[in-house]
C-alpha cells in the first residue's frame, strides 16, 4: 500500500529542516534553527479585546520563528530574510535555546485568570510549544540531521518549490541562498562530527541511500552543465544569456556542487562507518528517555509505549476483520477456496502481483491521481462550510529523491506568498504503486487532508498569526487519516445515518480494501514503532509484521520501516489523532442528535489551526455545549429557535 509523509512534518522541521514543518512538530526546534542577523521587526498585531502585553509577546515570538527559519518565512510570504538560510551552528543554536527559555519565563508571568479566553489559549499553546521544544533540545537533534527521508541532500534541492520566485529580485535572493549553501553544509558536517564524538549517531541502515543521493547532486555531469541540477530549476525559463541564470549556474557549479561533494565524502568515509548497527531508540545513547519525549511531542498525549502498543494490536484486529469481509465482495477467483489468515495472505499476494492493479508508465499514474483529485473537489461543500482559498496541483516527486521517498507527500504553499500547494506523487517504479490505494492517498495528502487543513490554518483571520504556524503531528496527521474516511461520505452513494453501508468514492471493493489497508497500516505503526524503539524488535520483524497485515508492497514497506527507525515516535501520531477526532465527532453526534451539522463540526475542528489533542477536546466540548444551548427552545415556546 502507498504511504506518505507531509513535508509539513520532518522536511519543514529541519530546514526547512522539515514540516508535514517544524521541529517540535509545531515550533522551531531550538536546536534545529538559530538566530539570524537582526532585521526590521514585524508589524505590530492589533486585535480587538486582546491584551496588548500578550500580543506583544506573541509578536516577538512570531518574529523569532521567522528569523530563525528564514526558508519557512519566505514560504509564508515574509521576505525580510529572503536571501538567508538557517544557521544551525552550535553557537547560534545555543542562542536560540536561550531565547526560547526567555520567552517561556515571560509566558509564565501572566495571570491567566485575568485574561480573555483568546489570550489565555494563545499563552497555553505558546507555553506548551516552548516546553516541548526546550525539552527536545537536550537530545541534540541537530547532530543527526540525515535520515532515510530527510536531510539537506533531500530538502535543499526542493526548496524552490515552496518559496516565491515570481520576479528578478526573488530569483536574485534564491541565487544568494545557493551561494550560502556551503556554510550550511559545513555546519551540518560539524554537527554530525559532534554527534560522532558524543556517540549520538543514527542507525546505519537508514543512511543506505544517502551517499548516492548526495553524489547525484554533485556529479561531473552537473559540473559540465549546471542547468541539469535541481538547484537550477527556477532559472530554466530564463533566456540563455540572462545574467540571473548565469549567476545561478555559477553558484551551482562553484558553491553547491563542491559543498555536496564534501558532504558525500564525509558520509561515506567518516560518518556512516561509525554509525550504529542497532535500530531502536532505546539502544541509542539517549535511550528510552528520547523515545518517551518523542511520543509525548508527536502524540500530544502522555500515553507510554506499552499503552500505544496495546492500542495498535486492538486496532489491527478490528480492521483486519473488516478486510476479510471485503475480500468476499471482490471478483478474486479464489476467494472461496481459503479462510482466515491463509485467505488474507493469498489475497494480498494477488493484489501485489496481478498487473491489473498497476499502471505501466509514470504519466498514466500521475494522470490517474489528477483525475481523482479533481473528482474530490466538488464534493467538499457537502462536508465543509469554509474552504481554503489556496489552490493545489499534482506533481511528481523529483527524480533524484524518488527512489528513497514515500509514495506521496504534501508540499504546503501560502496564499500570502503566491505559492500553491502541491500533492507530490512518487511515480518511480509504477509496478510498486497500486491503484487500489490512490483514493485514500489523495484524500490524505491533498483535500480534505493536508493541503486543505494546512491552507485553512495559514488563512486564519481574527487570531494572532502565531497560530497559523502550529503543526502538532497528532492533529495534522490525525486529520489527514480521518480525511481518508470522509471519502465514505462523498460520491453518489455516501455513507449517512440512513445509509450506513454507503461506500462513497470507494465504489470498487478493491478501493475500499485499499482504504482499509491504509488504515491498518497506521494501526500497525503503533505496534512496530513501539516494538522497535522500546521492545527490542528487529527491522525484519517489523517488516514482516507490516507485510502480514496490509496490502503494502515490499518497496513501500521497507521504505516506511526505515522511516520509523529514523524518526522514533512520529508514526504513532496518525492513528492516535484520528481516533480522537472520531471520538469527538461521535460524542457530538450523540449529544446533538438530529441537529448535528457535519459541516459546522468540521469547521470547528479546523477553525483554530492545529491544536494539541487535549486542547482540541476542550474546544469541541465547549462547541457541543453551545450548540445544545442554541437548540433549546425559549421559555414559554414549544419550538426551537432558528
Amino acid at each position: 500500500m502507498q504511504h506518505s509523509k507531509s513535508f509539513f512534518g520532518r522536511a519543514l522541521r529541519l530546514r526547512l529542516a522539515a514540516g508535514v514543518l517544524i521541529a517540535a512538530s509545531f515550533a522551531p526546534s531550538p536546536r534545529s534553527f538559530a538566530a539570524t542577523p537582526s532585521a526590521p521587526a514585524a508589524t505590530r498585531t492589533v486585535l480587538p479585546g486582546r491584551s496588548p502585553e500578550v500580543l506583544l509577546l506573541l509578536d516577538e515570538y512570531f518574529d523569532f520563528t521567522r528569523r530563525t527559519n528564514p526558508e519557512s518565512a519566505s514560504g509564508k510570504g515574509d521576505l525580510r530574510f529572503n536571501d538567508q538560510l538557517s544557521d544551525v551552528s552550535a553557537p547560534a543554536i545555543a542562542r536560540a535555546v536561550q531565547e526560547q527559555r526567555a520567552f517561556l519565563d515571560r509566558v509564565k508571568k501572566f495571570d491567566r485568570a485575568t485574561l480573555s479566553e483568546a489570550d489565555a489559549t494563545d499563552l497555553d499553546l505558546l507555553e506548551y510549544s516552548l516546553t516541548i521544544a526546550i525539552d527536545g533540545a537536550r537530545f541534540y537533534p541537530e547532530q543527526q540531521p540525515i535520515t532515510a527521508l530527510s536531510g539537506p541532500h533531500i530538502e535543499l534541492p526542493q526548496l524552490y518549490l515552496s518559496i516565491p520566485l515570481q520576479n528578478d529580485q526573488l530569483l536574485a535572493d534564491y541565487a544568494t541562498r545557493l551561494e550560502k549553501m556551503p556554510t550550511l553544509i559545513n555546519q551540518h558536517i560539524a554537527n554530525m562530527r559532534a554527534g560522532l564524538k558524543a556517540g549520538r549517531v543514527p542507525p546505519r541502515v537508514i543512511l543506505a541511500k544517502s551517499v548516492d543521493l548526495t553524489r547525484g547532486l554533485s556529479g561531473d555531469d552537473v559540473v559540465g552543465d549546471p542547468t541539469r541540477s535541481p538547484f537550477f530549476a527556477p532559472f530554466r525559463t530564463r533566456p540563455p544569456d540572462d545574467p540571473l541564470a548565469a549567476r545561478g549556474a555559477k553558484a551551482v557549479r562553484d558553491q553547491v556542487v563542491p559543498a555536496f561533494r564534501r558532504l558525500a565524502e564525509f558520509l561515506e568515509k567518516e560518518y556512516i562507518p561509525n554509525c550504529r548497527d542497532s535500530i531502536g531508540a532505546a539502544q541509542g545513547i539517549d535511550g528510552l528517555a528520547l523515545y518517551n519525549a518523542n511520543l509525548r511531542r508527536e502524540t500530544t498525549t502522555d500515553l507510554d509505549a506499552a499503552a500505544i502498543h496495546k492500542l495498535g494490536l486492538q486496532e489491527v484486529a478490528r480492521i483486519r476483520g473488516e478486510m476479510l469481509r471485503v475480500i468476499d465482495e471482490t471478483d478474486w477467483p479464489d476467494k472461496d477456496k481459503y479462510t482466515g489468515d491463509e485467505k488474507f495472505a493469498r489475497f494480498v499476494t494477488y493484489l501485489r502481483t496481478d498487473p491489473r492493479f498497476y499502471y505501466t508508465d509514470e504519466k498514466s499514474l500521475l494522470d490517474g491521481y489528477r483525475v481523482i483529485a479533481k473528482s474530490i473537489d466538488p464534493e467538499l461543500p457537502r462536508l465543509f462550510g469554509v474552504l481554503p482559498r489556496l489552490t493545489y496541483g499534482v506533481r511528481p516527486i523529483p527524480r533524484f529523491a524518488a527512489p528513497s521517498s514515500p509514495a506521496a507527500y504534501c508540499y504546503p504553499g501560502s496564499i500570502r506568498s503566491g505559492v500553491p500547494g502541491y500533492f507530490m506523487v512518487n511515480t518511480y517504479d509504477p509496478s510498486q504503486r497500486p491503484r487500489y490505494g490512490m483514493w485514500s492517498l489523495t484524500l490524505h495528502e491533498s483535500v480534505p487532508g493536508h493541503h486543505f487543513q494546512i491552507s485553512l490554518a495559514d488563512e486564519l483571520e481574527g487570531l494572532h498569526p502565531f497560530r497559523t504556524q502550529l503543526g502538532y503531528t497528532s492533529f495534522v496527521e490525525g486529520w489527514a487519516l480521518y480525511s481518508e474516511s470522509l471519502g465514505l461520505e462523498m460520491g453518489d452513494n455516501p455513507r449517512t445515518p440512513t445509509n450506513p453501508t454507503g461506500r462513497g468514492v470507494y465504489t470498487d471493493p478493491y478501493d475500499y480494501f485499499g482504504r482499509l489497508s491504509d488504515e491498518i497500516w497506521r494501526a500497525c505503526r503503533l505496534v512496530v514503532d513501539t516494538g522497535m524503539h522500546a521492545m527490542g524488535w528487529s527491522r525484519q520483524q517489523a517488516i514482516d509484521y507490516m507485510l502480514a497485515n496490509s496490502a503494502g508492497t515490499e518497496l513501500d514497506t521497507v521504505s516506511e520501516i526505515d522511516r520509523y527507525i529514523g524518526w522514533p515516535g512520529q508514526a504513532c501520531a496518525y492513528k492516535i489523532g484520528e481516533l480522537k477526532i472520531k471520538e469527538l465527532r461521535s460524542k457530538a453526534e450523540k449529544a446533538l442528535g438530529p441537529s448535528f451539522d457535519v459541516r459546522a463540526f468540521h469547521d470547528e475542528v479546523l477553525g483554530a489551526g492545529a491544536l494539541p489533542l487535549s486542547v482540541l477536546e476542550k474546544r469541541l466540548n465547549r462547541w457541543i455545549e453551545m450548540q445544545q444551548k442554541d437548540a433549546q427552545p425559549p421559555k414559554g415556546s414549544g419550538v426551537a429557535r432558528p
